[in-house]
């Protein structure tokens, strides 16, 4: 049994947002702008945003009831097929807000999970995957009861009866026992894969999703690497070996992190993520063209924190230098009342900020045209260097 969802093909939808505290509400297009991007890689075409400021979100409906009614009518007339919320929703919330809108709804954590899903092509990344769908269904269930009765897809259980729920219920924690004994067994073999790299060096990339994790890895590597301008384009860790001058290392491109990223995400895709618990040395890259990358960081640093490793040597690798000067020049040709516009700083200075504010070696580059590429190597020579001397003291002979 496989709870996939079914592929979104041009569906056309609206994304809801919701902001709680101030901080919120001076950044919600933000979150809607990758909501959209995440949209977008499903396959789907977001038509129109809606936005509200509660103080709590309404526990039937997320939205308020008059909130709820404008959206109502704007399905109806302009025949949507989707509605994406920016949070988490519960199963009473998700039946209750279809019933009202008469269309699918879907929560952020289920269009990453349909995301992942999507992109997941070994049987490792599958299986975590599915894990985390039924994860994320099993509590929601009973709420979710007539949904997933009308819409007859997903699981392929239906029935009206609160019999035929426990049923599901029982069904579904079946699964998952089993599927978390076949990772069990996955990550006994991932585990004794690392154990046979041997003790050469491990360098694991990090980042946010899309900010060229892939395309550096191709540079370092001179191998092909999956890579494009998608969220969530590596679900699989690729490790591959590195030479730089004399001195061999491993490096491994991992799965982006998120803001928000789900918990059940997290959890299954343990065996990913212990190739970062078990690198030595970080390499976080940053999408410096991206106008909330500092966030984005901080979002990244939560992540690596959660899972144990926030203090590991690191490298601060500030990518997409061309297209911030491009952005920088598209700037320069507007004018701008100084007044009423906060121009963003320059490179230069904004590179010199960040390499006084960090304890870690930092460096700007564009990995799609190589900028700065040959200082990087440099930097990670001698990271490497300085770990392997600590690991092999008398071994020497390679520098």
């Amino acid at each position: 049994m496989n709870i996939r969802n079914e592929k979104i093909t041009e569906e056309r939808a609206i994304l809801v947002g919701l902001s709680t505290d101030h901080e919120e509400r001076d950044r919600l297009d933000e979150y809607l702008d990758e909501l959209s991007f995440l949209l977008d890689t499903a396959g789907g075409v977001p038509v129109k945003r809606f936005k509200q400021k509660l103080n709590v979100p309404n526990a039937r409906t997320f939205v308020g009831s008059g909130k709820l009614e404008e959206i109502s009518q704007f399905v109806k007339a302009e025949h949507i097929d989707l509605a994406v919320f920016d949070d988490e929703l519960s199963g009473s919330q998700i039946r209750n807000i279809e019933k009202s809108l008469q269309c699918k709804v879907l929560d952020r954590t289920n269009l990453i999970l349909d995301i992942f899903a999507k992109r997941a092509k070994t049987a490792h990344a599958k299986t975590q995957v599915e894990l985390a769908q039924y994860e994320y269904l099993l509590p929601r269930l009973a709420g979710m009861w007539t949904h997933l009765e009308r819409q007859r897809g997903g699981i392929g259980l239906r029935g009206p009866g609160e019999r035929e729920i426990e049923t599901d219920r029982r069904i579904i924690r079946d699964r998952i026992a089993l599927l978390k004994k076949k990772l069990e067994q996955i990550d006994k073999v991932k585990a004794t894969q690392r154990g046979n790299r041997g003790k050469m060096v491990r360098v694991a990339l990090v980042g946010y999703t899309n900010v060229g994790k892939s395309t550096l890895m191709n540079l370092l590597s001179k191998s092909e690497v999956f890579a494009e301008n998608k969220l969530f384009a590596t679900l699989d860790t690729t490790v591959r070996k590195v030479v730089i001058d004399n001195l061999p290392f491993l490096t491994a491109d991992t799965v982006g992190f998120i803001r928000k990223l789900p918990h059940s995400l997290v959890e299954s895709f343990k065996s990913t993520l212990d190739e970062v618990r078990e690198a030595d040395l970080l390499m976080h890259i940053v999408d410096v063209s991206h106008p909330d990358f500092e966030e984005q960081i901080n979002t990244v640093n939560q992540t690596l924190a959660d899972i144990k490793v926030i203090d590991k040597p690191a490298i601060m690798v500030f990518n997409k230098i061309d297209a911030y000067k491009n952005g920088m020049d598209e700037l320069d040709e507007v004018d701008l009342p100084d007044e009423e516009s906060e121009r963003p700083v320059g490179l230069d200075e904004l590179r010199k900020s960040w390499m006084n504010k960090l304890d870690e070696p930092c460096i700007f580059i564009s990995a799609k045209s190589r900028e700065n590429f040959d200082e990087l190597k440099d930097i990670l020579y001698e990271e490497v260097k300085r770990i392997h001397i600590q690991r092999y003291p008398y071994n020497d002979f390679l520098y």
